[in-house]
């Protein structure tokens, strides 16, 4: 059964008023990644087709790979120029809200956000969230928002608009948002998705290499010097961590989206249970976490690292310098988590 036949009245509700809106704009978290792009994309090739306006923002760049997505080409993009747009959201009627848990997550436009009195909603898959829209859908069960907009479509009028254009933006949220179905892939109703995805003939290997094997020179060579000389390895406590410079960054002419996955480089080690990965950019520290196993990189990250996210993967975000960063990180592993840690069976 659909997990979202547990939302029968926040389901109607969300329905009815998407066919009474003609003005649709649909908002995904700033940095967005493959979950976040393809969540958007989907809903909006679905919605497209009903012949009713509808646009994506998108709040801050996305990664290269993701460019080839049917509808990206499409979106606004929010950078320095239209940051500032008062009236970006202007003429909705209906906002929705994809792979995010707080209103702050839709970045540099929050001021219009709140302004706006457009009907907003949300789908999405993360604990903990906020009460920022009129009606919600949101279950940590969904491997992915993309999984969660499958369903949405398929138990909504919009069920009739399903294509390849519809499938392959979802189908590319799932794989990223899953590592390949690594983590966050437990639940068999995943798998009952995908299975339907997959009736649509989408070319999942042209979709994998788009967007695991299409890299540049200066990406490929980044990824070697970190693992070379910036990963520091704890195999006492089963952790590995990743640091990376402001220069290291210059030095290999860092795009958007080139350290993506770098935090799981260290996983390949046998024994690491517990990654991380911390990146000096212009006025904080970016970090990323991951796990295996039931290791709770969601908790970590919002009681030390001003974050969130999942069980096994998470970002946040430090204020201190990255040495003093990279030092707390592993007092905490050395202290507060070390029994924990040293005792883990993966």
């Amino acid at each position: 059964m659909p997990i979202i036949s547990a939302f029968e009245k926040e389901l109607a509700i969300f329905s009815d008023k998407l066919k009474m809106s003609e003005n649709i704009v649909i908002i995904h978290h700033y940095n967005p990644d493959g979950d976040a792009i393809g969540s958007s994309l989907g809903l909006y090739n679905a919605i497209k087709q009903t012949g009713k306006k509808v646009s994506v923002i998108s709040p801050s760049q996305f990664p290269d790979n993701l460019r080839w997505l049917p509808g990206a080409k499409d979106m606004k993009v929010v950078g320095k120029k239209t940051q500032s747009d008062i009236t970006i959201l202007d003429g909705a009627d209906m906002i929705i809200c994809v792979d995010m848990n707080a209103r702050k997550r839709v970045g540099v436009i929050q001021p219009q956000f709140d302004k706006s009195t457009a009907f907003k909603a949300l789908l999405d898959h993360h604990p903990f969230v906020e009460t920022f829209t009129n009606v919600a859908i949101a279950d940590t069960s969904y491997s992915s928002a993309c999984e969660l907009v499958y369903e949405f479509i398929e138990n909504t009028f919009l069920n009739q608009y399903f294509n390849t254009d519809v499938v392959t933006c979802l189908y590319t949220g799932i794989l990223t948002d899953t590592g390949s179905f690594e983590y966050n892939s437990s639940n068999p109703n995943l798998f009952r998705v995908v299975g339907k995805i997959m009736e649509y003939g989408i070319e999942k290997n042209k979709i994998y290499n788009r967007l695991f094997n299409a890299w540049s020179e200066d990406r490929i060579r980044f990824m070697g010097f970190v693992t070379c000389s910036r990963m520091v390895v704890m195999p006492e406590y089963k952790t590995a961590y990743i640091y990376i410079t402001a220069e290291d960054r210059r030095k290999y002419k860092e795009k958007f989206g080139d350290t993506e996955n770098f935090v799981n480089i260290p996983m390949q080690i046998k024994g690491i249970v517990f990654t991380a990965i911390f990146i000096e950019r212009d006025n904080f520290i970016k970090a990323s976490f991951r796990s295996k196993g039931t290791f709770d990189v969601n908790s970590f990250s919002a009681k030390h690292f001003n974050g969130g996210g999942h069980v096994n993967a998470s970002g946040g975000e430090s204020y201190d310098k990255l040495d003093s960063t990279c030092k707390k990180f592993e007092e905490l592993v050395c202290g507060e988590y070390a029994e924990e840690l040293k005792n883990y069976i993966y």
